[in-house]
Protein backbone atom coordinates (compact mmCIF):
# COMPACT_ATOMS: atom_id res chain seq x y z
CA UNK A 1 0.00 0.00 0.00
CA UNK A 2 1.19 3.37 -0.53
CA UNK A 3 0.06 6.97 0.41
CA UNK A 4 -0.76 8.15 -3.46
CA UNK A 5 -3.04 5.52 -3.47
CA UNK A 6 -4.67 6.80 -0.60
CA UNK A 7 -4.71 10.23 -2.17
CA UNK A 8 -6.40 8.92 -4.91
CA UNK A 9 -8.79 7.08 -3.05
CA UNK A 10 -10.08 10.22 -0.95
CA UNK A 11 -9.89 11.98 -3.84
CA UNK A 12 -12.46 10.05 -6.03
CA UNK A 13 -14.25 9.33 -2.88
CA UNK A 14 -14.98 13.15 -2.88
CA UNK A 15 -15.15 14.15 -6.26
CA UNK A 16 -17.37 10.46 -7.33
CA UNK A 17 -15.70 10.74 -10.31
CA UNK A 18 -12.27 9.38 -11.76
CA UNK A 19 -12.01 11.91 -14.65
CA UNK A 20 -12.81 15.16 -11.90
CA UNK A 21 -10.43 13.40 -9.29
CA UNK A 22 -7.47 12.73 -12.50
CA UNK A 23 -7.85 16.56 -13.16
CA UNK A 24 -7.65 17.64 -9.68
CA UNK A 25 -4.63 15.46 -9.29
CA UNK A 26 -2.99 16.90 -12.11
CA UNK A 27 -2.11 13.21 -13.96
CA UNK A 28 -3.83 10.86 -16.08
CA UNK A 29 -7.16 9.52 -15.48
CA UNK A 30 -5.76 5.69 -16.20
CA UNK A 31 -3.67 5.94 -13.34
CA UNK A 32 -5.95 7.24 -11.08
CA UNK A 33 -8.51 4.24 -11.63
CA UNK A 34 -5.59 1.42 -12.16
CA UNK A 35 -3.94 2.90 -8.12
CA UNK A 36 -7.36 2.31 -7.18
CA UNK A 37 -7.80 -0.79 -8.44
CA UNK A 38 -4.01 -2.00 -7.09
CA UNK A 39 -5.63 -0.38 -3.16
CA UNK A 40 -8.80 -2.25 -3.26
CA UNK A 41 -6.61 -5.92 -4.31
CA UNK A 42 -4.23 -4.34 -1.23
CA UNK A 43 -7.52 -3.95 0.83
CA UNK A 44 -9.41 -7.01 -0.52
CA UNK A 45 -12.15 -5.93 -0.39
CA UNK A 46 -13.96 -2.93 -2.91
CA UNK A 47 -14.20 0.88 -2.38
CA UNK A 48 -16.45 2.24 -5.49
CA UNK A 49 -19.64 0.61 -6.67
CA UNK A 50 -18.67 1.09 -11.10
CA UNK A 51 -21.71 -0.61 -12.03
CA UNK A 52 -23.79 1.94 -12.44
CA UNK A 53 -23.93 5.45 -14.56
CA UNK A 54 -22.16 7.39 -11.73
CA UNK A 55 -19.22 5.91 -9.08
CA UNK A 56 -20.06 5.58 -5.69
CA UNK A 57 -18.51 4.75 -2.40
CA UNK A 58 -19.57 0.94 -1.14
CA UNK A 59 -20.02 0.80 2.88
CA UNK A 60 -16.41 -0.34 2.61
CA UNK A 61 -15.39 2.73 1.10
CA UNK A 62 -17.71 5.27 2.95
CA UNK A 63 -16.24 3.98 6.37
CA UNK A 64 -12.40 4.15 5.45
CA UNK A 65 -12.55 7.29 3.77
CA UNK A 66 -12.54 9.70 7.42
CA UNK A 67 -9.43 7.43 7.89
CA UNK A 68 -7.79 8.30 4.63
CA UNK A 69 -8.16 11.89 5.20
CA UNK A 70 -6.63 11.48 8.66
CA UNK A 71 -3.83 9.60 7.10
CA UNK A 72 -3.50 12.84 4.44
CA UNK A 73 -3.89 15.78 7.03
CA UNK A 74 -0.98 13.70 9.44
CA UNK A 75 1.40 13.33 6.32
CA UNK A 76 0.68 17.23 5.50
CA UNK A 77 1.26 17.84 9.37
CA UNK A 78 4.39 15.59 8.87
CA UNK A 79 5.70 17.54 5.59
CA UNK A 80 5.08 21.17 7.33
CA UNK A 81 6.99 19.93 10.46
CA UNK A 82 10.15 18.40 8.30
CA UNK A 83 9.80 21.71 6.44
CA UNK A 84 9.82 24.26 9.73
CA UNK A 85 12.32 22.11 11.24
CA UNK A 86 14.65 22.06 8.04
CA UNK A 87 14.37 25.85 7.71
CA UNK A 88 15.02 26.73 11.58
CA UNK A 89 18.70 24.62 11.38
CA UNK A 90 19.86 26.56 8.57
CA UNK A 91 17.72 30.29 10.23
CA UNK A 92 20.34 32.37 11.17
CA UNK A 93 18.59 35.12 13.61
CA UNK A 94 20.15 37.78 13.72
CA UNK A 95 19.68 39.85 17.28
CA UNK A 96 21.01 42.99 19.11
CA UNK A 97 22.71 43.15 22.46
CA UNK A 98 24.22 45.46 25.20
CA UNK A 99 28.06 45.26 26.55
CA UNK A 100 26.71 44.09 29.79
CA UNK A 101 24.89 40.54 29.27
CA UNK A 102 27.94 38.65 31.13
CA UNK A 103 26.19 35.01 31.51
CA UNK A 104 22.73 35.84 31.09
CA UNK A 105 23.61 35.45 27.34
CA UNK A 106 24.48 31.72 28.06
CA UNK A 107 21.10 31.83 29.99
CA UNK A 108 19.26 32.98 27.13
CA UNK A 109 20.44 30.74 24.67
CA UNK A 110 20.36 27.37 26.75
CA UNK A 111 17.10 27.93 26.90
CA UNK A 112 16.39 27.57 23.29
CA UNK A 113 13.77 24.52 22.43
CA UNK A 114 15.21 21.46 21.22
CA UNK A 115 13.39 22.11 17.87
CA UNK A 116 15.95 25.73 17.37
CA UNK A 117 18.82 24.04 18.06
CA UNK A 118 20.54 24.70 15.01
CA UNK A 119 19.58 28.03 14.65
CA UNK A 120 22.83 29.88 14.13
CA UNK A 121 23.01 33.94 16.19
CA UNK A 122 24.32 36.46 14.69
CA UNK A 123 24.99 39.43 17.41
CA UNK A 124 25.45 43.50 17.26
CA UNK A 125 26.13 45.13 20.02
CA UNK A 126 24.76 48.43 19.50
CA UNK A 127 22.94 51.04 21.71
CA UNK A 128 19.56 51.06 22.68
CA UNK A 129 17.94 53.68 19.93
CA UNK A 130 19.91 51.84 17.78
CA UNK A 131 18.61 48.54 18.34
CA UNK A 132 14.94 49.14 18.46
CA UNK A 133 15.41 50.80 15.20
CA UNK A 134 17.16 47.72 13.46
CA UNK A 135 14.39 45.52 15.01
CA UNK A 136 11.86 48.03 13.36
CA UNK A 137 13.40 48.34 10.22
CA UNK A 138 13.94 44.57 9.76
CA UNK A 139 17.91 44.46 9.98
CA UNK A 140 17.66 42.96 13.49
CA UNK A 141 15.04 40.15 14.29
CA UNK A 142 15.32 40.87 17.63
CA UNK A 143 17.07 42.78 20.50
CA UNK A 144 17.69 42.80 24.32
CA UNK A 145 16.31 45.99 25.39
CA UNK A 146 16.08 47.28 29.05
CA UNK A 147 13.22 49.36 30.98
CA UNK A 148 10.83 49.56 28.11
CA UNK A 149 7.11 48.98 29.00
CA UNK A 150 5.92 49.30 25.15
CA UNK A 151 7.44 50.40 22.24
CA UNK A 152 5.36 51.09 18.99
CA UNK A 153 5.53 48.09 16.43
CA UNK A 154 7.37 46.12 18.50
CA UNK A 155 6.54 43.15 20.77
CA UNK A 156 8.17 43.00 24.59
CA UNK A 157 9.05 39.70 25.92
CA UNK A 158 10.58 40.03 29.27
CA UNK A 159 13.30 37.81 30.13
CA UNK A 160 14.21 38.83 33.45
CA UNK A 161 14.67 41.75 36.09
CA UNK A 162 17.98 43.05 36.81
CA UNK A 163 18.89 43.85 40.71
CA UNK A 164 21.35 46.96 40.40
CA UNK A 165 23.99 46.43 43.01
CA UNK A 166 26.26 49.75 44.34
CA UNK A 167 29.70 50.56 43.51
CA UNK A 168 31.91 52.61 46.00
CA UNK A 169 35.11 53.45 47.14
CA UNK A 170 36.45 50.20 48.90
CA UNK A 171 37.81 52.76 51.30
CA UNK A 172 34.41 54.62 52.22
CA UNK A 173 32.77 53.85 55.62
CA UNK A 174 29.93 52.34 53.93
CA UNK A 175 31.74 49.73 52.56
CA UNK A 176 32.62 48.13 55.64
CA UNK A 177 28.29 47.05 55.43
CA UNK A 178 27.64 43.84 53.91
CA UNK A 179 24.16 45.62 52.53
CA UNK A 180 22.99 49.42 52.02
CA UNK A 181 20.16 51.25 52.27
CA UNK A 182 19.38 53.45 49.68
CA UNK A 183 19.34 56.31 51.91
CA UNK A 184 22.58 56.10 53.09
CA UNK A 185 24.23 57.31 50.03
CA UNK A 186 22.32 60.70 49.93
CA UNK A 187 24.68 63.42 49.86
CA UNK A 188 27.07 60.61 47.99
CA UNK A 189 27.82 62.04 44.75
CA UNK A 190 25.44 59.95 41.63
CA UNK A 191 28.11 58.99 38.96
CA UNK A 192 25.93 58.37 36.13
CA UNK A 193 25.66 58.76 32.41
CA UNK A 194 23.35 61.64 31.14
CA UNK A 195 19.86 61.55 30.33
CA UNK A 196 20.29 61.32 27.04
CA UNK A 197 22.23 58.89 26.49
CA UNK A 198 20.69 56.03 29.02
CA UNK A 199 17.14 57.48 30.02
CA UNK A 200 15.99 54.54 31.32
CA UNK A 201 19.34 53.86 34.02
CA UNK A 202 18.98 57.51 34.75
CA UNK A 203 15.09 57.78 35.33
CA UNK A 204 15.16 54.75 37.27
CA UNK A 205 17.75 55.46 39.53
CA UNK A 206 17.00 59.19 40.55
CA UNK A 207 13.00 57.84 40.94
CA UNK A 208 13.93 55.46 43.08
CA UNK A 209 16.42 57.82 44.98
CA UNK A 210 13.06 60.85 45.64
CA UNK A 211 11.33 57.45 46.73
CA UNK A 212 14.13 56.39 49.46
CA UNK A 213 13.87 60.20 50.78
CA UNK A 214 15.96 62.08 48.91
CA UNK A 215 16.85 64.22 46.05
CA UNK A 216 20.04 62.52 44.19
CA UNK A 217 23.62 64.57 44.02
CA UNK A 218 24.45 64.31 40.42
CA UNK A 219 28.01 64.33 40.22
CA UNK A 220 30.43 64.57 36.97
CA UNK A 221 28.56 62.56 34.22
CA UNK A 222 30.11 59.08 33.62
CA UNK A 223 31.61 58.52 30.33
CA UNK A 224 31.52 54.78 30.49
CA UNK A 225 31.35 52.26 33.35
CA UNK A 226 35.37 51.43 33.69
CA UNK A 227 36.66 55.17 33.42
CA UNK A 228 33.85 55.82 36.36
CA UNK A 229 35.05 52.75 38.26
CA UNK A 230 38.54 53.97 37.53
CA UNK A 231 37.76 57.67 39.03
CA UNK A 232 35.68 56.03 42.11
CA UNK A 233 38.52 53.60 42.98
CA UNK A 234 41.46 56.39 42.84
CA UNK A 235 39.65 58.52 45.72
CA UNK A 236 37.01 60.34 43.67
CA UNK A 237 33.63 61.06 46.12
CA UNK A 238 31.16 59.36 43.81
CA UNK A 239 28.84 56.01 44.13
CA UNK A 240 26.96 54.25 41.10
CA UNK A 241 24.58 51.68 40.29
CA UNK A 242 25.23 48.84 38.03
CA UNK A 243 23.92 45.91 36.78
CA UNK A 244 25.22 42.55 38.58
CA UNK A 245 26.00 40.67 34.93
CA UNK A 246 29.13 43.94 35.02
CA UNK A 247 29.80 43.24 38.24
CA UNK A 248 32.29 39.69 36.94
CA UNK A 249 34.51 42.88 34.91
CA UNK A 250 35.44 44.47 38.16
CA UNK A 251 38.98 43.54 39.19
CA UNK A 252 40.04 46.17 41.68
CA UNK A 253 40.22 45.83 45.49
CA UNK A 254 39.43 50.04 45.42
CA UNK A 255 35.78 49.18 44.35
CA UNK A 256 33.08 47.54 47.12
CA UNK A 257 30.21 45.84 45.37
CA UNK A 258 27.10 46.30 47.48
CA UNK A 259 23.48 44.64 47.16
CA UNK A 260 20.91 46.82 48.38
CA UNK A 261 18.68 46.43 51.57
CA UNK A 262 15.22 46.24 51.52
CA UNK A 263 13.14 46.45 48.18
CA UNK A 264 15.74 46.49 45.19
CA UNK A 265 16.38 48.80 42.19
CA UNK A 266 15.33 46.66 39.35
CA UNK A 267 15.37 47.20 35.80
CA UNK A 268 13.43 44.63 33.60
CA UNK A 269 15.43 43.21 30.61
CA UNK A 270 12.82 42.42 27.63
CA UNK A 271 13.48 40.99 24.01
CA UNK A 272 12.17 43.20 21.23
CA UNK A 273 10.75 41.56 18.27
CA UNK A 274 8.85 43.08 15.45
CA UNK A 275 4.83 42.52 15.95
CA UNK A 276 4.29 41.21 12.55
CA UNK A 277 7.99 38.81 12.40
CA UNK A 278 7.81 35.55 11.03
CA UNK A 279 5.07 33.33 12.75
CA UNK A 280 8.23 30.34 13.38
CA UNK A 281 10.81 32.64 14.20
CA UNK A 282 8.42 34.57 16.48
CA UNK A 283 7.20 30.87 18.02
CA UNK A 284 11.24 30.03 18.68
CA UNK A 285 12.21 33.36 20.45
CA UNK A 286 8.88 33.03 22.70
CA UNK A 287 9.45 29.86 23.51
CA UNK A 288 12.96 30.79 24.22
CA UNK A 289 11.78 33.71 26.45
CA UNK A 290 9.40 31.81 28.69
CA UNK A 291 12.14 29.17 29.62
CA UNK A 292 14.93 31.61 30.04
CA UNK A 293 12.72 33.98 32.16
CA UNK A 294 11.26 30.64 34.16
CA UNK A 295 14.58 29.29 34.91
CA UNK A 296 16.00 32.83 36.33
CA UNK A 297 12.81 33.06 39.01
CA UNK A 298 14.06 29.75 39.69
CA UNK A 299 17.22 30.45 40.25
CA UNK A 300 16.18 33.72 42.60
CA UNK A 301 13.57 31.79 44.71
CA UNK A 302 16.62 29.28 45.30
CA UNK A 303 18.54 32.00 46.33
CA UNK A 304 16.44 33.63 48.49
CA UNK A 305 15.92 30.53 50.06
CA UNK A 306 19.36 30.10 51.19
Amino acid sequence: MELRQIQYFVAVAEELHFGRAAERLHIGQPAVSQQVRRLERELRTQLFDRSGRTVTLTPVGQALLPEGRELLEALDTFAAKARRLAAQSEATLRVGISSALGERLDDFLDALPADGAGTRFEFQTLDAHTRLEEVRAGRLDAAFVRGLDSAPGLRLLTLWYDPLVVALPAAHPLAERGRLDLADLAGLPLRIAPRDKNPVLYDTVVAACRKAGFEVTIGPPSTGLQDTLADIGAGTPGWTLMYPTAAGTVSSRRIALLPLEGEPVTIRMSLALRENADSERQELLVATSTQVRRRIARESRADAEE
